[in-house]
C-alpha cells in the first residue's frame, strides 16, 4: 500500500484500545505499539513527518500493510503488546539482548592457588562460589579482594615465574605483595587467599570481625609486622563499607534509570539497590534512536522489554525523566510483582544523587564507545537539561570581543566539540562596519559575517560550514539581545545565551533576554562553560594583542621618511621585530622587495642617527665601486 492507502485505513479504524502491527512488503512484522484509540494513534503515522522523529519517519517508510488486535482496555493492550515484542523481536522496537546469566567465582587448585571470575562452571577441578545473578557484582568481588589482599592480577605462573622479574606497578602502588618476586612465603599467601575467600563467602561485615581477632593476638604475640598488614586491610575493607554505605544510605530496595544520547546512539543504564547496598550494573547500546530521539517514548519502551526479561522487580523505580504512559507501566508492572510498584522522577535528595550515578554511568558507557570522555558527556547532558535544550549540544560556539579603549576592535570565536576545544575550527574578526567602542554593535557584525560565510557553503563542514548547536556570548543579556536579530534574520534556530561574570571575572551565570539561570550548583555544567568563557576570552585578547602590536610597530615605522603601511609590514614580515630592523645593515634593509635605495638609507640613518659619517663613507665606496 502506499502512504494514501495507508492512512485511509488507519482513518477506518475503530476509536477503541488496542494493539496495532506494522508489516514490511515481506510480510515481516517491524514494529508493534498499542494504543488507547487505534484510529487516533495509527493514522498520526500516515500524516505529515514533520513532527516524527527520524526513527519514526525511517520506520514508516518500510511500512507496506498493519494488522491490529482489539483489546478491552489499554491496560490489557499494553499487556499484549509486551507479549509480542518479546515473542516476535521487531526491527523498530527497543530491543534488548537477555544475556542475564549465571557468573561464578573460581578458586583454581593449583598449588599457588588463583581467585578468578567466569561466566561458566566447568569440570576442571576448581572450587567455584556462586552462582551469582548479576555478573557485575561478581566481577566486581573479585577484583575487590584482589586489591584488598594484595593478590596478583597477572598472568604468570607460580612458582614457575617467580625470580624471574621485577615487581610490576601494583607492587609499588600497594596492591601486590610480588609473590613473582619472592617477597612472600607460600604459607604468607595461602593466609591471603584464605582471607579473600572468605571476604567473597561472608562479606565485608564477618572479615573486618575475623581479621580485627587475628590483628589483636598477633599484637599480644609481639608480631607487629603481621598486625600492621591485618589493621591496613581492615582500614581498606572499613573505606569500602563506608562507601557502599554513602552510596545508597536510605535506600533500600530500587531501581534508577537514566538515558544519555548522542550521535544518533543512546545508552541506558540501570543501577540496582537491594537491602541498602548497590548490587548490580547494567547498560544497554542502542546505535539507531536518530538525531531527536523522543525519550519518553524511549523510555517506556525500555521498561517494558527490560522487566518483561525480569522477575525481580523492585517497589520504587526512579526515572530521569518522563515516561509514556506512566500510570500503565506501574500498573502493569505491580500486576507482574504481585505488589505495588511506583514509578517517579526524583528532584533532590538520596533518590536524585543515584539518578545522577545512573546518568554518569550511561554517559561513561557511551563516551567509551564513542571515543570520548565520559565526565565530558556528563557536563554537555547536564548543561543541556539546565538550558531546557532538546538535544545535547555537541558543537557549541562562543564569542568574545576585546579592544583597547575603542581601537583595534576585534573579536574571537572558538569551538567546543563534544565538550574539547577544537582549534581547527577557530576563528579571528577584525571588526570593519565602525570605529570606537561598542560592544553590541561589535557581537553582531561578527554573526553576521559568521553566518554569511556559512550559506556560501553550507553544511560543507567545520569552521564557518557548521552550525553550532549552541552559540555562548561573552556578556550580559544586551549581547544576547544585540544577536538574536542576526539569527532571526537568516532563520536559525539556534539556542543563544550569554555568559555572566562577577566582580571577579569568574563565571557566575547563563542570562538569555529575560533572566539569568544560576549554573553554580551544577558543577559539571559549570565547568564546562567557565573553561568556554577562559578560553574565548584568551583568544580574543591575544588576537587583539597581536594587532596592537603589530600596528604599534607598523606606527613606529611609518614615521620615517618613504615608509607607509606596505612597506612597514614588508619589514615587519622579513625582521619580525622592530630590534632586528634596528640592527640591520643596508645591505640587509635592500634584501625586502619593496624597499630601494633612498629609503634603505633612510631607515637605517633614524635608527642610527650618530653614524652618519660612517654612513656616508659607505655610499662613497658604493659609489666608486
Amino acid at each position: 500500500m502506499d502512504l494514501r492507502e495507508l492512512r485511509d485505513k488507519a482513518m477506518h479504524l475503530p476509536l477503541k484500545p488496542g494493539v496495532y502491527i506494522m508489516k514490511n512488503v515481506r510480510d515481516e512484522i517491524i514494529y508493534i505499539g498499542k494504543a488507547k484509540a487505534l484510529k487516533n494513534r495509527v493514522s498520526q503515522y500516515f500524516g505529515s513527518d514533520k513532527n516524527h522523529p527520524e526513527k519514526v519517519r525511517r520506520m514508516v517508510e518500510n511500512v507496506d500493510h498493519f494488522d491490529y488486535i482489539l483489546c478491552a482496555s489499554e491496560f490489557e493492550a499494553l499487556v499484549l503488546e509486551c507479549s509480542l515484542i518479546k515473542q516476535h523481536k521487531p526491527k523498530y522496537n527497543i530491543l534488548l539482548k537477555d544475556d542475564k546469566g549465571y557468573s561464578y567465582i573460581r578458586i583454581s587448585n593449583d598449588e599457588w592457588r588463583k581467585i578468578s571470575f567466569e561466566m561458566q562452571k566447568k569440570d576442571d577441578g576448581a572450587v567455584y562460589l556462586g552462582p551469582y545473578m548479576s555478573a557485575w557484582y561478581a566481577k566486581n568481588s573479585v577484583e575487590e579482594a584482589k586489591r584488598i589482599f594484595r593478590l596478583p592480577s597477572c598472568e604468570k605462573n607460580f612458582p614457575k615465574d617467580i625470580g624471574k622479574g621485577r615487581p610490576c606497578l601494583n607492587y609499588h602502588i600497594k596492591q601486590c605483595d610480588a609473590p613473582c618476586s619472592g617477597r612472600i612465603s607460600k604459607q604468607e599467601y595461602d593466609e591471603s587467599v584464605d582471607a579473600a575467600i572468605n571476604f567473597l563467602k561472608s562479606g565485608n561485615t564477618d572479615s573486618i570481625r575475623i581479621m580485627t581477632e587475628k590483628m589483636n593476638k598477633a599484637a599480644e604475640n609481639l608480631e607487629f609486622e603481621l598486625a600492621a598488614k591485618l589493621r591496613d586491610r581492615i582500614n581498606v575493607l572499613k573505606k569500602i563499607t563506608e562507601k557502599q554505605n554513602v552510596v545508597a544510605a536510605n535506600i533500600r530496595e530500587q531501581d534508577a534509570i537514566a538515558v544519555i544520547t548522542e550521535e544518533k546512539t543512546a545508552c541506558f543504564a540501570v543501577i540496582r539497590f537491594k537491602d541498602g547496598r548497590l548490587y548490580d550494573k547494567e547498560d544497554f547500546i542502542f546505535s539507531d534512536s536518530g538525531d531527536d530521539p523522543d525519550l519518553p517514548a524511549m523510555r517506556s519502551e525500555f521498561i517494558k522489554q527490560y522487566y518483561s526479561m525480569r522477575d525481580n522487580i523492585p517497589p520504587v523505580i526512579s526515572l530521569d525523566g518522563e515516561a509514556e504512559d506512566e500510570k500503565l507501566l506501574a500498573e502493569w508492572l505491580s500486576q507482574k510483582k504481585g505488589k505495588s510498584v511506583k514509578i517517579n522522577h526524583p528532584q533532590k535528595g538520596e533518590n536524585m544523587r543515584i539518578i545522577e550515578m545512573s546518568r554518569e554511568n550511561a554517559a561513561e558507557r557511551l563516551a567509551q564507545s564513542h571515543g570520548h570522555l565520559g565526565h565530558e558527556l556528563t557536563a554537555l547532558d547536564e548543561l543541556a537539561k539546565l538550558l531546557g535544550l532538546s538535544r545535547t549540544p555537541r558543537f557549541i560556539e562562543s564569542y568574545d570581543i576585546s579592544h583597547h579603549a575603542g581601537s583595534d576592535n576585534v573579536a574571537g570565536m572558538v569551538v567546543f566539540k563534544d565538550g574539547r576545544p577544537f582549534k581547527s575550527s577557530y576563528r579571528k574578526f577584525s571588526i570593519k562596519g565602525f570605529s570606537g567602542q561598542n560592544d553590541y554593535a561589535s557581537m553582531a557584525e561578527v554573526l553576521t559575517r559568521r553566518f554569511q560565510e556559512y550559506f556560501k557553503s553550507p553544511d560543507s563542514g567545520s569552521g564557518f560550514g557548521q552550525l553550532p548547536d549552541l552559540i555562548l556570548l561573552d556578556g550580559g543579556k544586551g549581547q544576547v539581545s544585540a544577536v538574536r536579530p542576526v539569527l532571526e534574520s537568516f532563520g536559525l534556530d539556534i539556542p543563544l545565551f550569554g555568559m555572566v561574570k562577577d566582580n571577579h571575572h569568574r563565571t557566575r551565570a547563563i542570562t538569555d533576554e529575560g533572566h539569568e539561570i544560576a549554573i553554580n550548583s551544577k558543577r559539571r555544567a559549570f565547568t564546562l562553560v567557565s573553561g568556554i568563557q577562559d578560553e574565548v576570552h584568551r583568544f580574543a585578547i591575544s588576537y587583539h594583542r597581536s594587532k596592537h602590536s603589530k600596528r604599534s610597530f607598523s606606527t613606529g615605522l611609518t614615521e620615517i621618511d618613504g615608509i607607509g603601511p606596505t612597506r612597514a609590514k614588508a619589514l615587519l614580515k622579513r625582521f619580525k621585530t622592530i630590534a632586528r630592523i634596528k640592527q640591520a645593515e643596508i645591505e640587509e634593509l635592500m634584501k625586502v622587495k619593496e624597499m630601494t635605495m633612498p629609503v634603505a638609507e633612510a631607515v637605517y640613518k633614524y635608527y642610527h642617527p650618530d653614524n652618519e659619517d660612517d654612513l656616508s663613507v659607505n655610499i662613497d665606496n658604493k659609489t666608486e665601486e
